[in-house]
């Protein structure tokens, strides 16, 4: 999801490994000042933090930003509770989905667009222990195979 004007801060790797992910959505963040500031410097982590609809708005929670540095004062709590911003009807849309088919709303990633934060929202369905082996055994079955074409190539084997 790499574009012209945008850099990747943080991933939520440990989404990928817990979740199938089914749609991508981007999502402006109400944030304060120090904790852009305290993102510009990667120091944001989204592990174990999930989104929640709620009276129409959608909030995420877990997101945990360190203080800034110089910020004193001005900084807000590390783990606070965090509005998104997305159209009505597309928090709606998710709201309905979660509500009745078992999915989740997952933070993917946070980045920069330009000067503005954004926060790639995942509507994912959770991996049973078995699917969790099963991508794990496919992940390693390819990492095997590319190892053994590459000693092909060499003229190895």
């Amino acid at each position: 999801m790499e574009h012209k004007g945008m850099k990747v801060v943080a991933k939520n790797s440990k989404a990928y490994h817990d979740y199938f992910i089914e749609e991508k959505y981007e999502a402006g963040i109400e944030l304060a000042g120090t904790e852009v500031k305290s993102i510009r410097q990667g120091h944001v982590n989204l592990k174990d933090s999930f989104c929640i609809v709620k009276d129409g708005e959608m909030h995420v929670h877990g997101m945990h930003i360190s203080p800034y540095e110089k910020g004193n004062i001005f900084n807000k709590d590390p783990l606070r509770t965090r509005r998104l911003l997305m159209h009505k009807r597309e928090i709606l849309k998710l709201f309905a989905k979660v509500k009745q088919d078992g999915y989740a709303l997952v933070p993917l990633s946070i980045y920069f667009r330009g000067p503005r934060v954004k926060l790639e929202v995942g509507l994912a369905k959770g991996k049973k222990l078995y699917d969790k082996r099963e991508s794990a055994a496919a992940r390693d079955a390819k990492r095997e195979m590319d190892r053994t074409m590459k000693a092909h190539r060499r003229g190895g084997y």
